[in-house]
């Protein structure tokens, strides 16, 4: 199979298939990881795939980003329901990371009468929230800001995190997946993400139904690879089935 047949070959398989990973791809072909990458990377810059951690997405699957001040009217009954169910989740004391995002906005929002809380965050919005509570202490990331999702991010904002240990982490994302698992729409937010998976005892995500079967342009982590899901009566019955057989906790918040 010359270059451009197997290049052709990638595009059909990815998109009959939603998202490919590269090892896949390479096992399937027979040639190198190297290759498979030289591929997506070539393919992505022909605007035929889209390139994501590990692997490839199809174009057509992948939901665009919405304005962060439009995010926030999005199903906010279901938010809000969600935000006051993890808040239940949070025991006086212990020290935390609240990711960015409108999910966990509300929840940093029932957090203003707990006491001894070390609160980690990299988001603007969810900081100015918890400003408002005397028994917490607030850490900021830092790094750069990005406007569209008032979020910041890179390395500065990386090598914080890693100076430290957390108990818990509440993740919010724009993309759950049976398949591409939890995604984001900004590359260097998912590898900040990524982080705070590493250095917290417990994966917590925060995601509303209509999460589900969404996927964002860059991976975080696998479906199943997080220890508790709070999420509203709209999760789909496969999902649902899929996460017990992987032993995640499910919390229904009831609006």
């Amino acid at each position: 199979m010359s270059t451009v047949e197997r290049r052709e070959a990638i595009v059909r398989l990815v998109r009959d298939k939603g998202l490919a990973r590269v090892e896949e791809l390479a096992e399937h072909f027979k040639v190198s990881s190297v290759t498979i990458r030289n591929d997506l990377n070539y393919l992505d810059n022909k605007g035929l795939l889209l390139r994501s951690h590990g692997g490839a997405m199809a174009l057509d699957d992948v939901v665009k980003e919405m304005p962060f001040d439009d995010k926030g009217s999005v199903n906010i009954s279901q938010k809000e329901a969600i935000g006051a169910a993890a808040a239940r989740l949070v025991n006086d004391g212990e020290s935390i990371i609240l990711d960015s995002g409108t999910t966990t906005q509300q929840l940093a929002k029932h957090l203003v009468n707990n006491k001894n809380l070390v609160v980690m965050t990299n988001g603007l919005n969810v900081a100015s929230e918890l400003v408002k509570a005397s028994g917490i202490e607030i850490m900021m990331t830092g790094g750069t800001l990005r406007s569209k999702s008032h979020s910041f991010y890179g390395s500065q904002a990386e090598d914080a995190l890693r100076q430290y240990r957390f108990d818990k982490l509440f993740l919010g994302v724009d993309g759950f997946d049976l398949v591409a698992g939890l995604t984001t729409h900004f590359d260097r937010e998912a590898t900040l993400n990524r982080v705070m998976c590493d250095i917290s005892s417990e994966i917590i995500l925060l995601a509303d139904s209509s999460k589900f079967g969404s996927k964002g342009y860059h991976f975080i982590r696998s479906f199943g690879a997080f220890h508790t899901l709070v999420t509203d009566k709209g999760i789909p019955a496969d999902y649902m089935a899929g996460l017990q057989r992987q032993g995640v906790r499910v919390i229904i918040a009831d609006s």
